[in-house]
């Protein structure tokens, strides 16, 4: 058994995959560009990420319904917009769908992301703070 465990105010964050193989490969393509590996399963319906430690799971539903999270959205930190750029670029090519091209945001002083839909339907970004903040 995996004991999870993250960094910081969480502990971990779960996204629902209805096709599991198909949502593995879009965040194994999606997370490299930020240092986020897959490290492997857990059990027959879990598939777990992260640097050092499990962080993220994917999984099927445990009631079996259809995976949904309207609404939420996880953000990945990023060391630099070349790493938003190639998330964003490698999420697309992955089967992901674009919810917010990379670029600055305009809300806070230096922001930097992209969004993307995995192919369940989560939301996903990557965020880094340019000019020294």
């Amino acid at each position: 058994m995996a004991v999870i465990s993250g960094d910081g105010v969480f502990s971990h964050a779960c996204v629902g995959a209805s096709d599991l193989a198909g949502s593995s490969a879009f965040y194994d393509a999606a997370l490299a560009p930020l240092g986020v590996k897959n490290l492997g399963p857990f059990g027959d319906n879990v598939i777990l990420y992260g640097k050092d430690k499990p962080a993220l799971l994917v999984l099927r539903p445990g009631n079996g319904e259809a995976p949904s999270s309207n609404g939420v959205t996880i953000g990945f930190a990023a060391a630099s917009t070349d790493e938003v750029d190639a998330f964003h670029a490698a999420g697309l090519a992955a089967g992901g769908s674009c919810e917010g091209e990379a670029g600055p945001r305009g809300h806070l002083p230096g922001a930097y992301a992209a969004y993307l839909r995995d192919p369940a339907g989560n939301k996903i970004c990557a965020y880094t703070f340019t000019d020294g903040n």
